[in-house]
């Protein structure tokens, strides 16, 4: 995409979150929901496709181009980033890597205009960070293959019109080389998505249990068309979405270091503005220095992943260190906030409590270093 175009989609994308959904942010709270009005207009901007090819709707955005995006939308509640998240991500992703142009032209185009919601179904009550672990399974039957097992955690499930399942196809003792994904639609019978899980924050973005049994799909249901390739398109899925989650991270870090800032400069004690007291202003250098270094961290990282050169560590090490700093970020806004910033309905308050996730999903925190260390082990020892 030309440069100036970006620009443009960036600006205008900024305005939308500043002017729209920011007012917005209490409502979205109060009704766990977000407005239809605000849904309509992200679908008409293209949100619900800015990852996807431009041949199927999407904008086609490079991984230097979506992580800027990720800095702006970013920048107020995590629901709407999570209400088209999994269309261009984990799920999306999916589908663009490994499907076949018959899977691609059928669902793609969906996606894109926000017409169909995809969620990622991989995650199991006995099998999180680490996939190999899967019990689902999927049986091969006749012209077709019958799907049973649990799902848990699943992001959008309510929402869902299909589901990426993720089941074993191969022998347990085949590890994650038996593992397949599968187009599953929602309505199918013996689909069954459990209420909306209650969260400690993030609300208007859901997830819950999906329980599959005895699913029935046709054989153009498997993705690819080919066994045994699901494990590798999970991995590539989580690597781009491990990026993507650092970028928001950068943006919500900047967030709450404006709103310190404000309140510290507004706020008094003994007649003295906070901002003038210098165990307050380290606590902004700090965070200010944290989020500086995430944002320059985010976009080399994904310039290396654009070019090739390293596609696995970087998004690991960036998303590694941006969940865990804007989690800083936000304890130090807090405690910058003092009292106040422990109220429900004060937004510090609430980022504090959405940020925590960041940590978690898409790989912890744990699994990142493992993976990084994995590949500067395996890099020393070629």
């Amino acid at each position: 995409m030309e440069a100036t175009e970006f620009d443009a989609i960036l600006d205008a994308v900024r305005t939308f979150v500043e002017r729209e959904v920011v007012p917005a942010e209490d409502e979205i709270e109060e009704t766990d929901a977000i407005p239809a009005r605000i849904r309509t207009a992200a679908a008409a901007m293209g949100l619900f496709g800015y990852a996807l090819p431009e041949e199927y709707g999407g904008l086609g955005l490079t991984m230097s181009e979506e992580v800027r995006l990720a800095m702006v939308i970013g920048r107020t509640t995590p629901a709407f980033r999570s209400m088209f998240g999994t269309n261009n991500g984990i799920a999306g992703q999916v589908l663009v890597n490994f499907g076949t142009d018959a899977q691609k032209a059928r669902y793609l185009p969906g996606l894109a205009a926000g017409e169909l919601v995809a969620s990622f179904a991989l995650t199991e009550p006995d099998a999180g960070s680490d996939p190999s672990g899967l019990r689902t399974r999927a049986v091969k039957d006749g012209d077709g293959y019958v799907i049973n097992g649990q799902k848990r955690f699943i992001t959008n499930a309510p929402e869902a019109d299909l589901f990426m399942v993720f089941a074993r196809t191969g022998d347990a003792t085949e590890g994650a080389k038996g593992i397949s994904v599968f187009v599953v639609d929602a309505t199918l019978p013996g689909v069954t998505v459990g209420p909306s899980d209650a969260k400690m924050g993030q609300r208007g973005a859901h997830t819950a249990e999906v329980s599959l049994e005895d699913v029935r799909v046709a054989a153009d249901a498997l993705v690819g068309g080919v066994e045994g390739d699901g494990f590798v398109a999970a991995m590539r899925s989580l690597a781009k979405g491990r990026l993507h989650i650092a970028g928001l991270s950068v943006g919500l870090a900047e967030r709450l270091v404006e709103e310190s800032l404000t309140h510290a400069v507004n706020q008094t004690q003994g007649g003295t503005r906070i901002a003038d007291f210098q165990l307050v202003q380290a606590m902004l250098a700090d965070s200010k220095t944290e989020t500086s270094a995430g944002r320059a961290l985010v976009l080399e990282a994904a310039r290396a992943y654009d070019d090739g050169s390293d596609t696995r560590t970087g998004p690991s090490c960036a998303k590694l260190f941006c969940t865990e700093m804007v989690d800083r970020v936000a304890d130090r806004a807090v405690q910058i906030h003092g009292g106040l910033g422990y109220m429900q309905d004060v937004k510090v308050s609430r980022f504090y409590r959405d940020a925590r996730l960041f940590r978690l999903y898409e790989g912890t925190s744990e699994i990142q270093k493992t993976i990084i260390a994995k590949q500067m082990v395996r890099g020393a020892t070629r």
